[in-house]
Formats: structure tokens, sequence, C-alpha cells
């Protein structure tokens, strides 16, 4: 009997490594589909208090993008529902494919910027470096080029994003005063807006500068509403606070309106508002490779293509490098990992979908991921609530929005991209000195000519500092052998 028990033991030993090795295969099978289809690993093991949360992230996030968009969209020099067109398919595409639960994709301040000087106020030039990015993206994703963003050094960063913050303030100066006909290159547009301040209109001045107020004192309530313990500890009115905070661009953009709408309503137009917007969802189309002009001219794909230049370089990285780098803030902060391929890959595709409803590119904005953490995300799921919060706003919120006044909007983007120039941040620098602060400055000075040429410039002086720097110690070494 022992002999028999034995043989029984080795005959299953001998079967065992063949069952072993297609458990093994389908457990490798199903991580790589998991890898590729991220849904499918937090989906199976949803709970319902993770609806709860999700849905109120996604609500509150949806309140914050939707008069985000519009702003955005007037900075990238678009009619304010292509700002909408761009804000809802990365939530949903985002869901299926991303692997950081609190990144919230869409239209930004800088990726505005970046198109605004390249797409010439043409919505068609717009969808297709959409389409383009994305493509861009996916193959940089297929072919796991990711280590390439690392060519773009952190001062390079901030350089870039510091000149963002004051060329997007000083480009809605305009808005605040009420001015109109104001050229777009930077140093023009500034000396410009300060020459014509005695034509500026009261009413937009007046509205501007309290909207202003309101969304500096909301954010401050915000700090105060983010006190020690949980929502079930903190007090009613931290809460409160908290909440009005976190809307508080909803708020003073509905609060305009209704004061632009009743003026306009009475016959007393005291403030520029948006005007007439297209009304209902963006057409699903192809996006368009060749354009026919009023004059019956037809311009041809590689016209437009060589119209985009080097936004076709600079505008799929930089959409890539702000949206990882949050992406990896947040998953250090809430303790979770990101694979970074499959951010590129999902940030591409969102482009290459987002192109078929006429959006303009986009990325992952720190400041709604930000609202996303906050009121306590625990899926992807969320971004399908944003997404569809602003579907709704398309369909039934339009024909109010020609009432939404330019102050308004000026004072939301303002506020926005303000905390971008941090400048404790650029003090580390200054103190450092050396390398990094040439490529800040190269990198910040040049981008007031042409934003790109800022990317390249810091880019081609920090690499070339860096090549002399090596080429140096490596001949030192190699006179140091000689002699020897």
């Amino acid at each position: 009997m022992a002999k028999s028990g034995t043989r029984g033991r080795i005959e299953l030993q001998v079967e065992d490594p063949w069952l072993d090795r297609y458990q093994v295969m389908e457990s490798c099978s199903n991580a790589r589909l998991k890898a590729r289809l991220p849904v499918l690993g937090w989906l199976p093991r949803y709970r319902l208090t993770w609806l709860q949360m999700d849905l109120i992230a996604g609500a509150t996030v949806g309140l914050t993008t939707v008069p985000m968009a519009l702003a955005y969209a007037e900075v990238a020099g678009l009619p304010v529902q292509y700002g909408l067109y761009s804000a809802f398919m990365g939530g949903f595409v985002y869901c299926i494919f991303g692997t950081a639960k609190d990144l919230a994709l869409g239209p930004t301040g800088i990726m505005s910027l970046l198109c605004a000087s390249h797409v010439h106020h043409d919505p068609i030039y717009a969808v297709l470096l959409t389409f383009l990015c994305g493509v861009i993206q996916v193959a940089i994703a297929l072919l796991k080029l990711g280590f390439l963003l690392d060519l773009i050094s952190h001062p390079v960063i901030r350089g870039f994003t510091c000149a963002a913050a004051f060329t997007i303030s000083v480009g809605q100066l305009k808005n605040i005063l009420g001015l109109q006909d104001i050229p777009h290159q930077f140093v023009l547009q500034l000396y410009d807006s300060l020459r014509r301040i005695p034509e500026s209109r009261l009413g937009d001045v007046t509205l501007g500068l309290l909207c202003l107020s309101l969304l500096t004192m909301l954010m401050r309530m915000k700090n105060y509403g983010q006190g020690a313990g949980d929502l079930t500890t903190q007090s009613h009115a931290r809460i409160l606070l908290r909440g009005l905070a976190t809307a508080r661009c909803a708020l003073v953009v509905i609060g305009a309106t209704a004061v632009a709408y009743a003026c306009e309503e009475s016959g007393n137009g005291m403030f520029t508002i948006m005007g007439s917007t297209s009304q209902g969802l963006p057409p699903l189309r192809a996006p368009s490779f060749s354009e026919i002009t009023s004059d019956g001219e037809v311009i041809t794909f590689s016209e437009i293509a060589q119209d985009l230049g080097g936004g076709l370089v600079v505008i799929p990285f930089m959409g890539l490098l702000e949206s990882i780098a949050i992406a990896k803030a947040f998953a250090s902060q809430n303790n979770y990992q990101i694979d970074t391929n499959q951010e590129v890959f999902a940030i591409g595709l969102t482009n290459i979908l987002g192109s078929f409803v006429s959006a303009y590119p986009v990325t992952g904005s720190f400041g709604r991921s930000a609202v996303n953490s906050q009121t306590g995300v625990c899926t992807p799921l969320g971004g399908v609530v944003t997404g569809l919060i602003v579907l709704l706003s398309l369909v039934f919120l339009m024909p109010l929005f020609c009432y939404v006044p330019k102050a308004a909007l000026a004072a939301v983007i303002i506020s926005s991209v303000a905390p971008m120039a941090d400048l404790r941040g650029y003090q580390e620098i200054w103190e450092v000195g050396g390398v990094d602060l040439v490529s800040f400055l190269v990198t910040f000075l040049a981008s007031f000519w042409e934003m790109q040429y800022g990317i390249v410039g810091g880019v081609a002086v920090s690499g070339a500092i860096h090549l002399f720097s090596f080429t140096r110690k490596k001949l030192s070494v190699n006179s140091s052998i000689h002699h020897s």
C-alpha cells in the first residue's frame, strides 16, 4: 500500500508542472489584459460605498469643470463651446484605460495657451491638432518611448510654467478692462492693454475685480476648511466652507451671469458678454484633413501641418509631461501605483477620440485632480460622472452661456493660473544656481517670445551645458590616466 501511495504521489508530481504551467500562462494572460484594460482590475470588486464617493467627487469636479472649460476655450482663442467639447471625453476613456484614480483629464491653461499660438482661432486646425497629438502619444506608448520625457528637466518645466502663468494672466487683462482688438504677442499685448486703460469699460472692470476678490476669498476659505479630521468629525460650518470653496468657480460664474442676464434684459448692457454660442452636443465626425476658406481656396493637409509646425512636437510632449507628473504626485500621496506607459496610451486615445467630437488637445488638470482627491474619489468612475455633467450642460445650458461675462471668465482664469507661479520653487532654483538657473532663465525669457521656443531653448541649453560638463570631466580623467 505504501508503494502504491508513493507511486500515486510520483504520478501526481509528474503531472503538476503541466498544470502549473497552464495556470501560470492563464495568470499571465489575465495580468496582461488587466494591464491593457485597468478597469478590469477594480470593477469586479466595486462596492456601493465607492459609488457614493465617486458620485460626490465626480459631481463636484463637474461643477468646477464647466466654468473652467468655458474659460480655457477663451485662452485657446476658440468659441466657448469647444472648451466643453474637450471636457467630457477624457472621463469616459480614462475610466477604462487610466491607472490613476485621482487624475482628471480636460482642457488646461498651459495646453490652451500652446494651442492658441498654433491654431490661429481656427477650430479645424484645433481639432486636427488634437487627432495628430493623440496619434503621436499613442505611438510613444506603443514604442515605449516615455523615457524621452526625461529630456525636459525640472528647471525647464518651472521656467515654462512661470512664463505661462504670466502670459495667460496678461492675456486676460483685455477682458477685465473690456478692451477689443488687442495684439496677441506678449509684449505688445501688455503694452497695448496698459496704454488703453483710459478706454476701459467701468462695468467690466468692476465685475472683474469683484469676481477676483470673491475667488481669492473663497480660496482662503478652502484652506480654512481643510482643518484636522475627516468629514464626519469636522464641524458643519467647516464642511460648508470647504464646499463653497471647492465650487467657487461655478458660484462666481453663475452669479456674474445672473447679473449680466438681468442687465441685458433691462436694456442696460453694462458688460461684455460671450454672445451667441452653438447649442447642443457636438457633431460626431472625423476631423477634417483640409479646409476650404471663405474665398474658396483649399488648404491641404500638408499646409495645415506646416502651419502647426513645432506644435506637433511641443504640445503632445507637454501634455504627457503635465499629466504624468500630476498622476505620479497623487499616486504617491494616496499610496497606489500607476503604469506610466498605460497613462501615455490613455491620454493619446482620449485625444484621438476627442477629435471626433471637436475637442482640442487635453491633458491632466492639477486643480481638478486635487478636487477629485480631496472629495474622496475611489475609482476613475468619478470621471464618468464629470463627463455626464458636461454633456448635460451642453444639452440644456448652452443658451445661457451667451450671457456669461468675459470679465468673470477672465477672473476665473487668472485665479486658476496664479498658483502656477510658485515663488518658493523658483527661490530654490535661484539658490542652487548653476545649470538649473541658466536653464530656468532661458526657458522663462524665451517663452515670452513664443512658448515652444522657451521649451526648445531650455532643453537645448540644459543639454549643451550637461554635455560640456560631461566632456570636460572625461577629458580630465583621460589626461590624469595619461600622465600617470
